[in-house]
């Protein structure tokens, strides 16, 4: 087994590494994507629009799910995998930015896939706006060697154009919704629909090639809706749709509790983690209560949550009622990544640090982003950290053990430990600092960088399941653009999950 980045600074990426081959799977042309273009951000501009103008999400959902009805969709929304007791299955989020960054996953990815019976994306499998024409170089082209089937739940970014393109291609090719009758002139919804950003009228003229790349009967999959259950072997695995803002609409949360009842180990799969970043978001339903009373329930038996969204790996054991589930974040599958130097000292839920897990490690976060920007702002001499010199600064902020051993030559000084304070550096929550915390939101909601501003590591995971009748063993396998890791993806982590 190859070293991890919790082994050496070689297994995170760092050095004089091989370059990887992915870049032979790319497309000859690569459109990357930058969250700084003007013309990106209005295009995306529906998630704000949303929340000031009110949320349509739920109401489009339900005419979807009526419409795959009047098809002949199953009303359960219940997906039969006939598996044995012992199979294994993938999760892979956030995957569809199309550049270096996602296809810098497929290696290591096909690699430990090889025996999967399915594969579930969780969360944005189109960047920016989920639009149909881009579903050939960011869905079908990344998974064409993949030889089994991919079921996704949708995440904001694919609501960004009404959904339409990935009810197409994951819904058995379900047409456009009819146009709705025209609001109330000057109303809010009058707004919001003035505003509102479509789909282009020759969007999805190249689907049909695309779905060329992934033509083989055992690659085909048809799910009923955007949110659905799949039993296989023991467990049943529920995906639901968080929409625009992270919430469920009324109907989706009556079918969560209706779908979750019984003994039967259940793990979630959702758009909008539920812990992460060291804070608490249970996900509110419409009409009252939360996704989390869903999961805590002991009736239902919910052994695991994994969301995507945030694009990192990060893992809460959670203690409930002397049961442990296991709260992932899994947002790593080819987008850019987020920060995880600015996660606090984590405390909640009765989670420590000595109990939280992470990827990337918060010291290689902090020397990849310091890099980042010493590039950007032409002050490299200043802002860029060596691995070892973050990994110190990082631990001596928190109070904690490094989750990698500095090498000998780790120095703190000020320089360091101020270049951790202007890039967000996340600090002990005994000891608050007025400055830090405007700084880590304004860093973390503004400065996330695009594929177009990187190079490896890139830090990017996938998970892996192997299911058995009495547990299941979750890992997490690193992907960074260099040949080592796509030879040999390494474990950043692991942990066995009881079902008895």
């Amino acid at each position: 087994m190859s070293d991890s980045s919790r082994d050496t600074p070689e297994g995170a990426g760092w050095g004089a590494a091989e370059p990887g081959v992915y870049k032979q799977l790319m497309p000859e042309h690569v459109q990357k994507l930058s969250w700084f273009d003007p013309r990106m951000l209005w295009a995306a501009r529906n998630g704000v629009l949303a929340s000031w103008f009110g949320d349509p999400t739920g109401r489009t959902r339900d005419r979807w799910a009526a419409q795959r009805a009047a098809a002949g969709a199953p009303t359960d929304r219940l997906i039969e995998r006939d598996v044995a007791d012992r199979f294994s299955f993938m999760v892979v989020g956030d995957t569809g930015e199309g550049g270096d960054a996602q296809y810098a996953v497929v290696p290591g990815f096909l690699k430990v896939s090889r025996d999967t019976d399915f594969t579930v994306l969780a969360s944005d499998v189109i960047y920016p706006v989920g639009a149909a024409d881009d579903y050939a170089d960011k869905f079908f082209r990344p998974f064409r060697d993949y030889q089994a089937p991919i079921y996704a739940i949708p995440g904001n970014h694919d609501w960004y154009e009404d959904l339409g393109a990935f009810m197409r291609v994951f819904c058995d090719d379900a047409p456009p919704l009819a146009p709705e009758p025209a609001p109330r002139p000057l109303g809010r919804a009058w707004w919001r629909s003035l505003l509102w950003h479509r789909p282009r009228r020759t969007d999805g003229q190249r689907l049909a090639d695309a779905r060329a790349l992934r033509p083989a009967p055992a690659q085909q999959a048809v799910q009923p809706g955007p949110y659905w259950a799949i039993d296989a072997g023991p467990i049943r695995v529920i995906g639901i749709d968080t929409g625009l803002l992270g919430t469920l609409d009324a109907e989706q949360g009556a079918w969560l509790r209706e779908v979750s009842r019984g003994p039967r180990a259940k793990i979630l799969v959702t758009g909008s983690p539920l812990y992460v970043d060291g804070e608490y978001h249970p996900c509110p339903i419409e009409g009252g209560g939360t996704v989390d009373e869903v999961v805590r329930d002991p009736d239902r038996n919910f052994v695991a949550a994994i969301g995507g969204d945030i694009h990192n790996y990060q893992r809460y054991p959670v203690n409930v009622d002397g049961r442990t589930i296991q709260y992932v974040v899994s947002g790593g599958g080819g987008s850019f990544m987020h920060a995880t130097h600015t996660i606090p000292r984590v405390s909640v839920a009765g989670v420590g640090e000595d109990d939280f897990r992470c990827y990337p490690l918060r010291g290689d976060s902090l020397a990849f982003y310091s890099g980042l920007y010493g590039r950007r702002l032409g002050l490299r001499r200043f802002f860029t950290l060596t691995a070892s010199d973050a990994t110190a600064v990082i631990a001596e902020r928190l109070g904690t053990r490094p989750g990698r051993t500095p090498g000998p030559e780790a120095r703190i000084t000020r320089r360091t430990r101020l270049v951790a304070t202007l890039l967000g550096a996340g600090g002990r929550p005994e000891r608050p600092s007025r400055f830090r915390l405007p700084v880590r939101k304004i860093y973390t909601q503004l400065f996330s960088p695009g594929s177009a501003t990187y190079s490896p590591p890139f830090f990017k995971c996938f998970l892996r399941l192997d299911v058995g009748p009495r547990e299941i063993r979750l890992r997490c396998f690193a992907a960074t653009g260099n040949r080592a890791q796509e030879l040999d993806p390494p474990v950043e982590d692991e942990v066995v999950i009881p079902l008895v």
